[in-house]
C-alpha cells in the first residue's frame, strides 16, 4: 500500500517521539540507585575514614547517595574481588590500595582472582602518604646510616615488623635492605597497633609503620624515627630525614596510595564523570586538610594519568618481589 509523502513524515516523527520519552524513561547515571563504594578493609582504618569523608562529599557533587560497604579479608584482595565482579555500570566503586591492587597478585598468584590490570578500571588518584621506619628504645643506631652499619657488622640479628607480607611496608623496607646491602629478619604482624605496642617495649627491633600511626610515639619518645620514605620530611616530624637522605640511597621514594576503581568496561562517560567529582572534591580546602591531618596528600590528575601511575607501581614492586623471593 502506497503511502503520501506526509503520511510518511508523520510516523517517522511518531517514532521519534517513542525513541526519545523510551530513552527519557531510562534514569541517567547516576539516579537508578546508591552508588556502592566498597572498603576492601575492617572499619574504623585510615582507608575506611577517608572512604567515608569522599562519599558523602562526593554524593553531595553526584546528588547520589554513595553507601560505604566494608568488606574486608585476606589483605584487601576480598573487597577488590567483589568490585571487580560487579557489572560495569558505575553504581559499584571500590578504594582500591597499593597492596591488594599493585602488589597481591605478584606475591599470591594463585590465590588473587582478579588481574588488576584487565579487571580493573583506574577512576582517579585519593591520596598518597609516607612510611615511616622506627626502632625499639635503645637500640644503637639513631639514623639509616646506623642502622645498615649494625645489621652489616651482626648480620641476622635485626628484625623488623611490617603489617604482613606482601604489604607496602614490607617492600618498602625489602627496597632499603636491597640498596643498603644488608639483611634483617622480617616479622608480619596482622595489624599495626601491635606492631608499635611490640617495638615499643623490645619485641622487635624496627618496624615500618605508616606515617600517621608511628608519629605519635616517635612525637612522646617512646619510639625513635629513623627515616621518612617519602620524598620529603614530614611537618609534624621535621627532625626525622628522608631514606634519600642517607648516603647510598638517593632517588629512594615510596609512598602508601589509595585511589578509586570500578569494574573493567565501565562506560568512558561515567569513569570522567566520576573523575571531576573527585578531583572538586579532594581540591576542597577543608578535605585536604583532614587528609593531611592523617599524614596524607591528596591526589589529583585524569584517570588515565592515574592509570599510568598504577601500572608503574606495578612493575617496580614486580621488580621488588622477584629480587627478594616474596612469596605468600
Amino acid at each position: 500500500m502506497n503511502r503520501s509523502p506526509m503520511l510518511k513524515t508523520v510516523l517517522w516523527g511518531v517514532a521519534a517521539l517513542l525513541v526519545t520519552g523510551a530513552a527519557q524513561a531510562q534514569p541517567a547515571w547516576p539516579a537508578a540507585k546508591p552508588i556502592t563504594l566498597i572498603v576492601p578493609f575492617t572499619a574504623g582504618g585510615s582507608v575506611d575514614a577517608t572512604a567515608r569523608l569522599l562519599a558523602e562529599q562526593l554524593g553531595q557533587r553526584l546528588k547520589q547517595t554513595v553507601v560505604v560497604d566494608n568488606v574486608a579479608g585476606a589483605g584487601g584482595t576480598i573487597g577488590v574481588a567483589k568490585a571487580a565482579a560487579a557489572p560495569p555500570d558505575g553504581y559499584t566503586l571500590v578504594m582500591g590500595a597499593d597492596s591488594p591492587v599493585a602488589i597481591a597478585k605478584l606475591v599470591n598468584p594463585a590465590g588473587v582472582r582478579y588481574d588488576p590490570a584487565k579487571d580493573l578500571a583506574p577512576v582517579a588518584l585519593i591520596n598518597t602518604a609516607p612510611m615511616l621506619l622506627v626502632a625499639r628504645p635503645g637500640l644503637p643506631a639513631r639514623n639509616l646510616a646506623e642502622v645498615v652499619a649494625l645489621a652489616r657488622k651482626e648480620p641476622g640479628r635485626l628484625s623488623y615488623a611490617t603489617s604482613g607480607i606482601g604489604t607496602v611496608l614490607h617492600l618498602a623496607m625489602e627496597m632499603i635492605k636491597q640498596q643498603g646491602k644488608f639483611h634483617a629478619v622480617h616479622v608480619p604482624y596482622r595489624g599495626g597497633a601491635q606492631i608499635a605496642t611490640d617495638t615499643i617495649g623490645g619485641q622487635v627491633d624496627l618496624a615500618m609503620l605508616v606515617s600517621v600511626s608511628a608519629a605519635q610515639h616517635v612525637q612522646a619518645g617512646k619510639l625513635q624515627g629513623i627515616a621518612v620514605t617519602g620524598a620529603r620530611r614530614l611537618a609534624i616530624l621535621p627532625n626525622v630525614p628522608t631514606v634519600a637522605e642517607t648516603p647510598g640511597f638517593k632517588g629512594y621514594d615510596v609512598v602508601s596510595w589509595t585511589g578509586l576503581f570500578a569494574p573493567a568496561r565501565t562506560p568512558p562517560a561515567v569513569i570522567e564523570q566520576l573523575n571531576q567529582a573527585v578531583n572538586a572534591v579532594l581540591a576542597q580546602p577543608e578535605v585536604r586538610a583532614k587528609l593531611q591531618d592523617q599524614g596524607a596528600t591528596a591526589g589529583s590528575g585524569s584517570a588515565e594519568e592515574f592509570g599510568k601511575f598504577v601500572a608503574s607501581e606495578q612493575q617496580r614492586y614486580a621488580q621488588i618481589v622477584k629480587a627478594a623471593g616474596i612469596r605468600e
